[in-house]
């Protein structure tokens, strides 16, 4: 799977200082949340990023965690786990970070799991 293989939906990317403001957090609870996956970053266009719609209200997404975890497992990087959860997957009929964002965890973690 290549990031330039399907649309991906758009999304600004928040810094480590951004992260800290947005979520109240200070730095160390940011990198906590990234080591358990509650976030999940990227560093492939310089410092590490966090695909903004992650946040919700100003708290990691709740759904997220399980969601990352099952793809983890499945042997996704977390540069693929982003990009899936970007793209527009066929089988949810949207990008499974919208799915996610309107409550379809479990169709969302049922195609994750199909991906092992």
């Amino acid at each position: 799977m290549t990031a330039d293989s399907a649309p991906r939906i758009e999304t600004d990317w928040l810094t480590l200082p951004e992260l800290v403001d947005i979520l109240g957090e200070p730095l160390g609870r940011v990198h906590r949340l990234l080591d358990e996956s509650h976030l999940i970053g990227s560093r492939r266009h310089g410092p590490l990023k966090v695909p903004s719609v992650f946040i919700v209200d100003g708290r990691p997404l709740s759904s997220l965690r399980g969601t990352a975890i099952v793809l983890h497992d499945a042997g996704f990087s977390d540069d693929e786990v982003i990009d899936w959860l970007l793209t527009n997957e066929e089988s949810i009929g949207v990008a499974p970070i919208e799915a996610l964002r309107a409550g379809r965890k479990s169709e969302v973690r049922r195609v994750a799991q199909t991906l092992a």
